[in-house]
């Protein structure tokens, strides 16, 4: 295999390009920046922007598998901004495979492409996207992902996984915002509490990405042109999962609590003031982060296992273990 991954110093791309290189492929990588540790391990690294015809050009020359694994990340800003990334640069890829002969076409999603209207537990994967996104993420992923699946075809079979919540060490997103929070003391336990989370360890993700890969032989296969919920497969109790990382690595835990109606209607007013008086950065909460931090949602572990062959190699207590070795060796 000659693969391209897009993002690939990011959390899931950065272990699937070691993994890449473990198996004897040649490994070509693109990113905004450098990273010497990747090409040291003997991959090729690109520096650029996805949105760059001429670099995903470059990149895309000799390769026959793509993971496309970059993103525009977060809850909140610009639409126009996100769907550049998530939505025309993933047609850009599309269309430079096509021309380069690329046969597979492996794409990273997400979960809430369907959304967090409601609880989720034991998701199908066949789940409609939401009739109405909460984030401009949501909404261009979606509109990336539909791309994907509808290129699927005799020149080019595609997938897509929808790996929920990823976290591991090196984890500027999920796992740094809870550090900050908590340091902070502006955390709060939105709704009753208890609701339940599946999540996926990076290691695990990318495995899942190397099992696509391999499963999507052409355009018939059984998981050509569908989407994927992956995860750890170990939904838990969020709130008191959180709260453990935290204590084990000796910062303070979330104690404080916020009624979920509160939150939601805090959380529009918090938009409506950004928008209108548009401000920096990102609200406090939104009404996305509301629902997607009250509510359950987990999704069936079946088609992934049938279909790709995807099993989690990694526990989630070993998986916790490591985050909280990896927060106590940062702080």
């Amino acid at each position: 295999m000659k693969a391209l991954v897009t993002g690939g110093g990011g959390l899931i791309g950065r272990p699937l390009v070691r993994m890449l290189l473990e198996a004897g492929h040649d490994v070509r990588f693109l990113a905004r920046n450098h990273y010497p540790a990747l090409e040291a391990q003997g991959a090729n690294g690109i520096a650029g922007d996805i949105c760059d015809p001429d670099t995903v050009r470059t990149a895309m020359e000799g390769v026959d598998t793509v993971f496309h694994l970059a993103a525009r990340l977060g809850t909140w800003g610009d639409l126009g901004a996100f769907m550049a990334v998530n939505r025309d640069a993933t047609a850009g890829l599309i269309a430079e495979a096509r021309r380069n002969g690329v046969s597979r076409f492996v794409h990273a999603s997400t979960p809430s492409v369907v959304g967090y209207a409601h609880d989720l537990e034991n998701g199908r994967n066949d789940l409609p996207y939401a009739e109405r996104h909460l984030s401009p993420y949501a909404e261009s992923k979606a509109a990336g992902e539909a791309l994907v699946l509808a290129a699927n075809g005799p020149d080019m079979a595609t997938v897509a996984l929808r790996p929920h919540v990823v976290f591991g060490p090196g984890d500027k997103l999920t796992i740094q915002k809870l550090i900050d929070g908590s340091r902070a003391g502006k955390l709060r336990i939105i709704g009753g509490g208890h609701n339940r989370v599946d999540l996926t360890y990076s290691e695990n993700a990318a495995w899942a990405f190397m099992d696509a890969a391999n499963a999507l032989q052409d355009w018939r296969s059984t998981c050509a042109g569908k989407a994927y919920f992956v995860g750890n497969g170990e939904p838990v109790a969020i709130w008191p999962f959180m709260n453990s990382i935290l204590t084990e690595s000796g910062l303070p835990p979330i104690r404080g609590r916020i009624p979920f109606p509160a939150a939601y209607g805090l959380g529009a007013f918090l938009e409506l003031c950004w928008r209108q008086l548009r401000l920096e950065g990102e609200p406090p909460v939104t009404r996305f982060m509301a629902c997607a931090l009250a509510r359950s949602h987990w999704y069936d572990p079946e088609p992934a296992a049938t279909n790709l062959g995807y099993v989690p190699r990694i526990p989630l207590e070993q998986a916790r273990q490591a985050v909280v070795a990896w927060i106590r060796d940062t702080l």
